[in-house]
């Protein structure tokens, strides 16, 4: 007896993708992306000697203000619902 074509365990083969997604995103937290930040500097420094004392980043969790101990801010930060 054969199987129907709709039970093929190759048919489910699609939910891997899913399923990593949403591993990653429980790891890991949504992009949220760089919104203002304060600096410390003249105003005619390069941006490599600017030493940053505020990032706040804005993605589907709201927006999310750290500052930084090393004076940088990165572009992307990962963040789950609870900011972290």
């Amino acid at each position: 007896m054969t199987c129907p074509p709709l039970i093929r365990p190759s048919f489910f083969t699609w939910l891997v993708v899913p399923a990593l997604l949403w591993l990653a995103v429980q790891l890991f937290g949504l992009p949220h992306m760089i919104w203002s930040y304060e600096w410390h500097g003249r105003i005619g420094d390069e941006v490599s000697r600017r030493h940053y004392t505020r990032c706040t980043y804005i993605g589907p969790n709201g927006a999310i203000t750290e500052y930084p101990r090393d004076g940088r801010c990165g572009w992307v930060r990962f963040a789950t619902a609870g900011g972290r």
